[in-house]
C-alpha cells in the first residue's frame, strides 16, 4: 500500500484499499433538464460532509436530499457521480497525490473534495471533454474555496488531465 492510499484509508475508514476502480456507469444523466453544475456543486458537498464525518453514502444521500438546492440538481447524474467518487477514494487519492506539492491529507477539504469529485470525472467518464471538467472544478473552488484556490484546482487537474486524457489533451493543444 502506498503512502497516499495509507493516508486515505486512515481518513476514511470504510474504503476497501484492494477493491477495484469502478468506471462511472453511462445512464441518462441529464436528460430530464436540471443542472448538472447544481448536481456537481451537492457532488462536493456531500464529499466534503463524509470526509468531515466519515459518514456512509446512505446518509450523505438523505442529507444532501434535504439540501435546498437539490431539486434543480440532475439527481441521476447526482448518484452516478457520487457513487463513482466514493467507490474510487483510493485510486482517486492516489493519483492526485501526484500532482499536488504536498501530503494528501495537509489539503483543505474543500479543495480535496472538488479534486476528488473533478479527478473522478477525468478518469472515469470520458463522454465530458476534459476542458469542461477542468472548468468546472475552477467555477466550484471559486465559490468554495480559498482566496487562491481555483489557481491551485487548475493547475492539479491540467496536470491530471495530460496523465488520463492524454490523447485528447495534445489533440486540442495541437
Amino acid at each position: 500500500m502506498t503512502d497516499a492510499q495509507k493516508q486515505v484509508t486512515s481518513l476514511i475508514p470504510e474504503v476497501d484499499a484492494t477493491a477495484e476502480p469502478k468506471k462511472m456507469a453511462k445512464k441518462d444523466a441529464g436528460k430530464n433538464g436540471r443542472n448538472r453544475r447544481k448536481s456537481r456543486e451537492l457532488v462536493v458537498k456531500a464529499v466534503y460532509r463524509g470526509m468531515l464525518n466519515a459518514s456512509d453514502l446512505t446518509q450523505v444521500f438523505r442529507d444532501m436530499m434535504e439540501d435546498p438546492e437539490y431539486n434543480r440538481a440532475d439527481e441521476a447524474y447526482f448518484k452516478q457521480l457520487l457513487e463513482a467518487v466514493t467507490e474510487n477514494l483510493v485510486e482517486l487519492d492516489s493519483k492526485l497525490a501526484n500532482y499536488i506539492d504536498r501530503p494528501i491529507a495537509e489539503l483543505s477539504p474543500v479543495e480535496h473534495a472538488i479534486l476528488r469529485t473533478s479527478g473522478c470525472e477525468l478518469m472515469f467518464d470520458f463522454s465530458i471533454p476534459y476542458r469542461v471538467v477542468i472548468n468546472e472544478g475552477v467555477e466550484l473552488a471559486k465559490v468554495y474555496g480559498g482566496i487562491d484556490g481555483h489557481k491551485y484546482i487548475n493547475g492539479v487537474l491540467d496536470k491530471l488531465a495530460a496523465d488520463v486524457r492524454a490523447s485528447e489533451v495534445k489533440q486540442i493543444r495541437s
